[in-house]
């Protein structure tokens, strides 16, 4: 007997031509779309897991399964929203664990008052996530126009993935996109790791899921980012490891030439609001 989640596959997989996912033309076919052989070796799994789950007789497919297939069956993001919904009706592993408690966004008073020390260097708290906990008014200013922090509670892996400005923003997109996803591996535990992708891959896409697997640190290289005001500023990085549970970071950025220095000494000049934001 089969179930929402495998007829939903299978009804994917038939309306996928073959050319759309890089695949010959020229073989006779039986049936329009991808059979299970191409759809299984696009997602990186065997036929007979493939059938398994179209057929019904394996109802728990892992996170990482539901987004092998959502890549290779290029689901946009309200698709790969029901595919996730369908996994967890039909018995998915994700649906049997209560959602841990999200990482504390604190900030101790201490990070608070060196933050302060530092006005009006460019600095930040985050933590693995990518959650911007607080921040300097010098990187208020810095990232005024990108968008960046223009939500509540702004987190820069969502906003690498899902924002429109992003990849105009950072010069390095893919550099950054990499780092941001390995920093997920690193805390603040399993747990959350496991809910922030399981959650953030219904909407972030092949972009995203495709770096999960990828364990080899990335490259250290100065971060270039285009600012709309005065063009492109290049910084060093200094990350400094906080002593939390959280796995909070205080990243500083230093320029890299002295353009961006004279850039961001111009910059600063200009009135900004707030001195220190803590989110």
């Amino acid at each position: 007997m089969g179930t929402p989640l495998g007829n939903f596959i299978r009804a994917k997989r038939d309306s996928i031509r073959p050319q759309d996912v890089g695949l010959p033309v020229h073989q006779r076919r039986r049936a329009p779309g991808l059979r299970r052989t191409e759809l299984a070796e696009q997602a990186g799994i065997s036929v007979e897991y493939l059938t398994r789950i179209e057929q019904g007789r394996d109802r728990n497919p892992s996170p990482s399964i539901v987004n092998a297939l959502a890549d290779a069956l290029r689901l946009d993001a309200a698709e790969r929203t029901h595919l996730v919904y369908l996994a967890k009706i039909t018995g998915g592993a994700c649906a049997r664990h209560a959602r841990p408690a999200p990482p504390d966004r604190t900030v101790r008073p201490a990070v608070r008052r060196i933050l302060d020390l530092l006005e009006p260097g460019i600095a930040f708290v985050t933590n693995r996530l990518g959650d911007v906990l607080a921040n300097t008014g010098g990187f208020a200013t810095i990232m005024r126009d990108t968008g960046l922090l223009d939500v509540e509670e702004p987190n820069l892996t969502r906003y690498v993935f899902t924002h429109p400005q992003a990849r105009t923003t950072f010069a390095d997109w893919d550099q950054i996109a990499d780092e941001q996803v390995f920093n997920l591996w690193l805390g603040p535990s399993t747990e959350s790791f496991e809910w922030f992708t399981a959650d953030f891959a219904t909407v972030a896409g092949a972009e995203f899921t495709r770096r999960l697997h990828h364990h080899i640190p990335p490259a250290r290289v100065p971060l270039r980012v285009n600012h709309p005001q005065v063009h492109q500023l290049l910084w060093n990085t200094e990350t400094l490891e906080l002593p939390t549970a959280d796995a909070q970071q205080l990243v500083v950025l230093l320029p890299a030439d002295e353009a961006t220095a004279a850039a961001v000494d111009r910059l600063l000049l200009r009135p900004h609001r707030n001195a220190l934001r803590a989110v």
